[in-house]
């Protein structure tokens, strides 16, 4: 425990006091007691000294505001329940009931995600680890005592892309362990679900952690052989997406050519309109205004000077609802003004990328932030 918590707490960018306050707001809202404020201070500063144990009231509001698992803040996972002691009854019981999963259950589990995705999408990822953790393990054991191809498909699809949007939440709140491993359980799920379109995507989306680790080439080896997975058997939009997502990897690695010729690609077989959500894949958004957003990305990262009113363009048509994209869009466009020299509208972009980021508590954007400020 002696450096996890305070490790989780730094990334998040918050003082101790700044912990204590969030614990009190937390409490406020959810009609929790908690100790006073002066006694706060000093379990904080204990618990990061190991010196007091933390209980699991107060370890669930601490997973909930830093957005890690039991074990990432103090090593230990939440205790599993205990088995029972006839297994056979146990096991036979969980088979029945998997048998009658029915086509409504799995829409179910599919609204949950649904859910999850939009407030993950407006408030950040931060704020879901328990309600995450718990989904994921409610599909796991659906699809684990789910006997016979016909039931266990439709549960497997619904795992895949549950867990690649874990995996994403994971990777924003800079657990990249967690999310690494979340992308290998969509990957497994993608596969017995005989999805090329989830098993592709998982995969491409696994290799920003490789591009966030410092191995960009090898990101764009595994985008690539994303492509190949998915081959024709991947939706337009999605193909766009996946050459999207090669462009800005290549621009990471610094092949500029590699870059634009993927961005062409994209631009060539996304579907036309203003329709950004794909009917065969919920989780995957992208339209002309997206796709314009992330040409000035690419460009961006390659240094280019019109990177500029392509991120502008981007800008007058994004959804604000869109909350950690917005976030990316500025730091975009504050390093696209420091490849200009703008160091005034660089800070002012950066600016209000620190306060979207700081609502909602992406590390991996605060540490983008703070690559780029250094740079000023």
């Amino acid at each position: 425990m002696t450096n996890r918590l305070r490790v989780a707490r730094v990334e998040r960018g918050w003082s101790q006091d700044r912990l204590v306050r969030a614990i009190l707001e937390y409490a406020r809202e959810h009609l929790l007691d908690v100790a006073s404020q002066a006694s706060l201070k000093v379990y904080v500063s204990e618990w990061e000294n190991g010196r007091r144990s933390v209980s699991e009231t107060y370890s669930a509001i601490l997973r909930s505001l830093l957005g890690k698992t039991n074990d990432e803040l103090f090593g230990e996972p939440v205790p599993a329940a205990a088995p029972a002691a006839d297994g056979y009854d146990e096991l036979l019981g969980r088979i029945d009931s998997a048998r009658s999963l029915s086509l409504s259950m799995v829409d179910t589990f599919l609204a949950q995600t649904e859910l999850l995705r939009s407030f993950d999408r407006q408030m950040g990822a931060a704020g879901l680890v328990d309600q995450m953790r718990a989904h994921l393990s409610s599909l796991e054991d659906a699809l684990t005592f789910a006997v016979l191809p016909d039931a266990r498909r439709p549960v497997a699809t619904a795992l895949a892309g549950a867990a690649t949007l874990a995996a994403w939440q994971a990777l924003d709140v800079g657990a990249v362990e967690r999310a690494w491993r979340h992308y290998e359980l969509a990957k497994r799920a993608a596969s017995e679900a005989e999805s090329p379109m989830y098993l592709a995507h998982a995969m491409a989306e696994q290799a920003y952690v490789l591009s966030d680790a410092g191995r960009a080439e090898l990101a764009v080896d595994l985008v690539r052989d994303a492509q190949r997975t998915g081959g024709s058997k991947v939706s337009p939009r999605l193909a766009a997406w996946l050459f999207a997502a090669e462009a800005e990897l290549c621009a990471k690695a610094g092949l500029a050519d590699d870059c634009r010729q993927a961005l062409d690609r994209a631009e060539a077989v996304l579907p036309p309109g203003e329709e950004a959500r794909d009917p065969d894949m919920l989780s995957l958004f992208l339209n002309t205004s997206h796709l314009t957003r992330w040409r000035g990305n690419a460009l961006a990262i390659l240094g280019e000077d019109d990177a500029v009113a392509e991120l502008y363009a981007a800008l007058d048509r994004m959804d604000p609802a869109f909350t950690r994209a917005m976030s990316g869009l500025r730091c975009d466009l504050a390093q696209a003004h420091m490849v200009r020299g703008e160091i005034d509208q660089a800070r002012q972009h950066l600016q209000q990328a620190r306060l979207l980021a700081n609502r909602t508590g992406s590390v991996r954007q605060r540490r983008r932030i703070e690559r780029l400020t250094d740079g000023l």
